[in-house]
């Protein structure tokens, strides 16, 4: 009878141990990303770091080299006959993961041709999918959209994490504040206002307007209406901006220090 009852006690224990172990592997994290010239990269680790996650690059069988043209020109062909690139085996296995973290650059306004690849290699049904990406001005809303078509059965946040390339040193800060204000992390951060009402651009807003853009290598419209808001750290604007008959949103940022230069965030359309 004692023999009996140790055995049954046994028995159940494992039972308990097994479910706990089985939960603590459905809610590890995985950041998983593609990334041509290294920013996405530098994001990627940059979150891995701070969710304390699991951490894998894509890669291709037969990586795009060259110039960015060249690149350019590949891409292009691949998209247009349907050819995507080939990917290397993943090392992680996927169905041990709850929440995937998913980076990428922009290309031709949504995910990288290599994601492509993944989202019909690899089975992501019932994951969390967030959403991480860097771009030249802007394409995460789209890729986003892209995604949820593409994967019907997995979970897309409906908020992501984007970066323009020549912003890339703002990172820490930026994703900070969004892994906090989206519960990816414990933390604080500033609460922000909303933007005021749109007005219409004034002489010295057109001006803001065109410090922040003037460098990025496409005309980008002209601004005809705007709002704003202050922070501890800057003043942000919002524009309206009219391009050839299409009406798209960009970003603009100003750092509250002196003789600081506007940044262009993103673009929206």
């Amino acid at each position: 009878m004692k023999h009996y009852f140790w055995t049954v006690m046994m028995a159940a224990l494992a039972f308990v141990c097994t479910a706990c172990g089985s939960k603590e592997v459905g809610n590890k994290q995985l950041v998983l990303y593609y990334s041509q010239t290294g920013a996405t990269k530098t994001v990627a680790e940059k979150l891995q770091q701070m969710v304390n996650a699991d951490i894998e690059a894509i890669e291709l069988e037969n990586p795009y080299t060259g110039t960015y043209a060249e690149t350019i020109q590949r891409a292009g062909e691949e998209r247009a006959s349907g050819n995507m690139p080939k990917l290397k085996p993943l090392k992680a296995d996927l169905s041990q993961y709850e929440t995937i973290y998913l980076g990428f650059p922009i290309w031709y306004g949504t995910y990288a041709l290599p994601i492509v690849s993944l989202v019909k290699e690899y089975d992501f049904e019932g994951k969390k999918i967030v959403t991480f990406c860097t771009f030249g001005s802007g394409g995460l809303e789209p890729a986003m959209e892209d995604l949820k078509k593409a994967l019907p059965k997995a979970e897309i946040a409906d908020h992501g994490f984007g970066i323009r390339n020549a912003r890339i040193e703002s990172t820490d800060k930026e994703l900070n504040r969004f892994l906090i204000d989206y519960g990816y992390m414990e933390g604080q951060v500033e609460a922000l206002p909303g933007y005021s009402e749109m007005q219409p651009v004034t002489e010295e807003e057109k001006m803001i307007f065109d410090a922040a853009c003037s460098d990025y290598q496409f005309p980008l419209g002209t601004p005809v209406l705007v709002g704003k808001r202050g922070t501890s750290e800057s003043v942000d604007y919002i524009y309206q901006v009219e391009s050839r008959g299409a009406t798209s949103t960009i970003y603009v940022t100003v750092a509250n220090e002196d003789g600081a230069k506007p940044e262009f965030t993103r673009v929206v359309k």
